[in-house]
């Protein structure tokens, strides 16, 4: 039974992250240790609020939780590569479609976001690994790009993705991410909706 209210989503999971199950991946087979959480995007600031209190819990019951928010993580990269000024500075003139695409090529998963985040994780010691900042990083980053690339990355520790929007599966088309719940992003079959796993 999938919980409906925020309140029994973050009483779920509290209880999934802090089990030994889920902490020791078992069950996963050779499958990738990643998890969705799908959230209605305008519950984003009332998640992001239960998201603190559950890193409590589980520092509380010795889980260490460590999160990188993809939004934080792009201004971080633009500024270490002396840029961002300049990216604020053209974006009010350039046409849109034009600054998306500047943006998607200097944010490109593989070649930036994905060795960034393995930097960081080499030297955190962590139990869960939290991906926050999906919505602020759209559209430069797109979500399943994120997780295909991150699949050789975040490897022997268990990934949480907080996802605003539908994660929705289909045994004939699959499963595809619905960002805000209006956009369908490409089809994703290695995630597990975290709100469908047993405690």
């Amino acid at each position: 039974m999938i919980p409906k209210t925020l309140p029994e989503q973050e009483e779920h999971l509290f209880a999934v992250l802090s089990g030994r199950r889920f902490l020791q991946m078992e069950g996963l087979s050779s499958e990738v240790p990643f998890f969705i959480y799908p959230y209605p995007p305008e519950d984003a600031l009332t998640v992001a609020a239960a998201k603190k209190r559950i890193k409590n819990r589980l520092a509380g019951a010795g889980v260490t939780v460590f999160e990188i928010n993809l939004y934080d993580l792009s201004v971080e990269l633009l500024k270490e590569r002396n840029v961002w000024d300049r990216v604020l500075a053209i974006e009010p003139d350039q046409d849109k479609a034009d600054f998306r695409e500047m943006l998607q090529g200097m944010l490109d998963p593989q070649l930036h976001i994905a060795p960034a985040i393995r930097d960081r994780l080499v030297t955190e010691t962590f139990d869960i690994f939290f991906l926050t900042g999906i919505g602020e990083a759209f559209p430069y980053i797109r979500s399943h790009n994120i997780l295909n690339n991150l699949q050789s990355v975040v490897t022997g520790k268990p990934m949480l993705m907080y996802f605003p929007g539908r994660y929705e599966q289909s045994d004939t088309l699959g499963s595809s991410l619905v960002l805000f719940g209006r956009l369908k992003d490409d089809q994703y079959y290695r995630a597990k909706n975290i709100l469908e796993q047993e405690a």
